[in-house]
């Protein structure tokens, strides 16, 4: 008996065949294990902080509006080191 994985196989392409799983669903399966707050595909499971709100709309409204480097912009990971 054919599996829907393997009919599905069969309408691969060769190159899209290498692809592997995303770091990020791997990171939610780590989150759900370890019962962390999984953040990874942007579904937290609740509300933001209504500071954490201001500060987002004051941060648009002054166009810092993109992804900060892998690591995490210097001044945050300094922040958060210092509540650690």
């Amino acid at each position: 008996m054919t599996s829907p994985a393997q009919k599905a196989s069969n309408y691969v392409s060769r190159k899209a065949s290498l692809f592997t799983e995303s770091v990020i669903r791997e990171m939610t399966r780590e989150a759900i294990k370890h019962g962390a707050v999984n953040l990874s595909q942007g579904f937290p499971d609740f509300a933001a902080p209504d500071h954490i709100k201001r500060v987002a709309m004051q941060s648009i409204a002054d166009d810092i509006n993109q992804y900060a480097i892998t690591w995490g912009a210097r001044d945050f990971r300094q922040a958060i080191a210092r509540k650690t």
